[in-house]
């Protein structure tokens, strides 16, 4: 699954596994092969959860700069508030997709 990049800032969240398997050779953009190295799931998850922050207090400033009126421009800061709600609302549907994938694996039977 690629994640779109969201938020004022021009980052993404992160980049499939597949997909930065099949460019460099490694399982993910940071990590690395089932080899045992440092990077993976892990890594990409800590670095998602780190752009997802980063945007969440870009648009934390930018709301208290609209409602200061020390903004020159309100429109790029509603954009930044919309951005960061967009990201949190993906995270959140991303979180609830995984517990239900660990649920129905951990009830399959065997």
């Amino acid at each position: 699954m690629i994640i779109p990049p969201v938020g004022g800032l021009g980052g993404g969240l992160s980049v499939s596994a597949a997909e930065g398997l099949a460019q460099n050779g490694h399982a993910g953009a940071g990590g690395t092969a089932a080899g045992g190295q440092a990077g993976g799931f892990g890594g990409e998850l800590t670095e998602a959860i780190s752009s997802l922050e980063q945007t969440q207090n870009s648009a934390s400033s930018a709301s208290q700069a609209l409602a200061t009126g020390s903004v020159s421009d309100p429109e790029t800061a509603v954009v930044t508030v919309e951005d960061a709600q967009l990201a949190m609302e993906l995270a959140s549907q991303l979180r609830n997709k995984a517990t239900e994938a660990a649920t129905s694996i951990f009830n399959t039977q065997v």
